[in-house]
């Protein structure tokens, strides 16, 4: 009976479920219709904890032998959990945040993909499945409307690019070594070959993981649509592409663990001087993210079990920070932390969910991010488990981990705590609050010294073979010096926003790196005016061209008296025009695509002929 009900998960694949949930979203009464949603990710953390490790469905693709859209592993069945879990009670907060049909539908569609590319075991499928996430987290976005749709414009025009670049990086791993193979037989993971395939991954990947310089799409986009829609964005974009990274990058790379420790500051940096909570909470997405990439980065067990425990971690407590800001934006209509304060008195529940969100976060002991971002931290400094050469990484993880105390003291103060509330309002809606407490209770639970720490040991991947406990039997993230390291941030931070709330709530420095919005704008505009008014040139030269050759044709005499006149010392009379002098017309008359079209043929014919 248990191997006929494995043969069964085995068949179960979890993206096909979720989204012919979102098809019955649009059909069924409203209700109804979130409930089988919720359900259906419900499902997914069922299949994802009971389904037979391997790789099932397999199918000839377009030719290709061999082709795995569903992979078990520990890997795959952390993501499963991680995305299922989050997304059972992000459809049931959108519900109680009277999110339309539509929006559920798309955001169903939108997690369907993600969860294809988490499950995916081949580089084929990964392709297929992230640009329908591109496309669907685009929808998302767009069906918000107003400032919404030119932001959803450059998320998609970004999000184009980088996933191009996947398509080429996994169209040159191809070439370079004949096969889509993500993960071996053996369960190895066997990632992009040097040279190419691996630099177009790498850059392809980091568009989405928010590698500095590109990351602009983030702040720019996630706060703009409906604030339900946030909560599904923040958790499954970027926390997909992270695994991706290291699936191409398993051994880890010295550069791109430093460009892990940049995120880390230059998120938390541009956190603080946001004065939009969502835009807050998205800059440390960013920086949250330096923490996996540099983990990833370093490549040893350590650093990579604590790379993708941070993403379990962070897929649950970012999540729920967007849900409390989120039903602060419900119940008050403001954006701006700054026109807000107090509102701890009015609404109880989302202040105490929005502190269990930034506890886990800022790493507090007792709370799930303590024990995850430690083992990042650990695997870099030279103390612990890193080698020397990470000892700058190190302290660029420790700033951040300064900045993101510092964020959430001031997001928290502002909003909840600072001064009397100017706003009579009701608390969190139920559905609300159960969706907040929920994720939030995973947050405290995963945490817990004596009952978290073991469950989330046993929940992390193996990393060569072995598991995080193994890796050293006095390993434990409740020790002296990991409690007084905690100690010190805590101090520090709590300070340093005492000397620099006044002057940081009067500074509004924009990201510089923003202006790749207007240069992009411009540029494309630039490139499109140039291409038209060259073909513009090109087609006058052309028709001008053909009239006075069929003007030469029809009076070849005074053709050859024309071109005697340009000659010096040369007397030519003057002649009778043989058509009257009537000008020589010819009407010619190609749209765009009909000259491409002929342009097309004649090439083709000339290469054919050389060939």
């Amino acid at each position: 009976m248990i191997d006929a009900t494995y043969d069964i998960l085995a068949y179960a694949y979890p993206p096909l479920i979720v989204f012919a949930a979102a098809l019955l979203v649009l059909v069924l009464p409203r209700l109804l219709g979130f409930a089988v949603g919720a359900l259906s990710l419900a499902s997914v953390v069922a299949i994802s904890l009971l389904a037979p490790e391997g790789a099932h469905l397999t199918r000839t693709f377009l030719g290709f032998q061999d082709i795995h859209p569903f992979l078990i592993d520990d890997f795959t069945r952390m993501m499963g959990i991680a995305l299922g879990f989050l997304g059972t009670f992000a459809v049931i907060y959108a519900y109680s945040s009277e999110a339309s049909r539509k929006l559920a539908a798309i955001a169903l569609a939108y997690v369907a993909s993600a969860l294809g590319a988490a499950f995916a075991g081949d580089w084929l499928v990964l392709v297929f499945m992230w640009e329908i996430m591109a496309l669907t987290s685009t929808l998302l976005v767009w069906q918000y409307g107003g400032d919404a749709v030119r932001a959803g414009y450059r998320y998609a025009l970004a999000h184009g690019i980088g996933g191009s670049l996947v398509l080429f990086a996994v169209i040159a791993q191809y070439a370079a070594v004949g096969s889509f193979t993500m993960v071996t037989e053996a369960g190895e993971t066997v990632g992009f070959a040097d040279g190419i395939p691996l630099l177009l991954a790498v850059l392809g990947i980091g568009v989405n993981v928010a590698f500095v310089g590109f990351h602009t799409w983030l702040p720019d986009t996630y706060p703009r649509p409906h604030f339900a829609a946030s909560v599904f964005l923040a958790a499954f974009t970027t926390k997909t592409s992270a695994y991706v990274l290291y699936r191409a990058i398993p051994e880890g790379n010295l550069l791109l663990a430093y460009m892990g420790g940049a995120m880390a500051v230059y998120g938390v940096v541009f956190a603080l001087l946001q004065h939009d909570m969502r835009a807050l909470l998205s800059y440390h997405i960013q920086a949250q993210l330096g923490y996996m990439v540099a983990g990833i980065g370093i490549g040893s067990a350590i650093g990579v079990a604590g790379a993708m425990g941070h993403l379990f971690n962070n897929v649950l407590y970012k999540s729920l920070l967007f849900m409390a800001v989120g039903v602060v934006i419900y119940r008050t209509g403001e954006n701006d932390l700054y026109k807000l304060g107090g509102l701890w008195r009015e609404m109880p529940l989302t202040a105490i969910a929005f502190a269990i969100g930034a506890l886990s976060i800022t790493a507090v002991p007792g709370f799930s991010g303590f024990i995850s971002k430690g083992m990042v931290l650990d695997a870099a400094d030279p103390a612990y488990y890193g080698a020397g050469e990470y000892q700058a990484l190190y302290w660029l993880l420790f700033i951040g981990a300064i900045g993101t105390f510092l964020s959430f003291i001031k997001l928290g103060y502002y909003v909840f705590l600072h001064g009397p509330s100017d706003y009579t309002v009701k608390d969190s809606r139920t559905g609300q609050t159960v969706a907040m407490f929920s994720v939030g209770g995973a947050c405290v639970l995963l945490g817990l010294p004596a009952i978290g720490w073991p469950v989330f040991a046993d929940l992390l991947p193996l990393v060569d073979g072995i598991t995080v406990t193994e890796l050293d039997t006095s390993l434990t993230p409740y020790s002296a010096g990991h409690l007084e390291d905690a100690l010190i941030l805590i101090v520090i931070s709590v300070i340093g926003f005492k000397l620099i709330r006044k002057p940081l709530s009067k500074m509004d420095y924009s990201d510089p790196a923003l202006i790749v919005n207007p240069t992009g704008y411009y540029l494309g505009r630039g490139t499109m005016l140039a291409t038209t008014d060259l073909y513009a040139a090109v087609d006058n030269a052309v028709v001008s061209g053909v009239k006075r050759c069929y003007w030469a044709g029809n009076n070849p005499v005074l053709a050859v008296d024309e071109t005697a006149r340009r000659l010096p010392m040369v007397d030519v009379p003057e002649r009778q025009h043989a058509d009257g002098g009537r000008p020589s017309t010819i009407h010619l008359r190609a749209g765009i695509g009909t000259t491409v079209l002929l342009l097309t043929i004649i090439l083709t014919v000339i290469i054919w002929l050389l060939v």
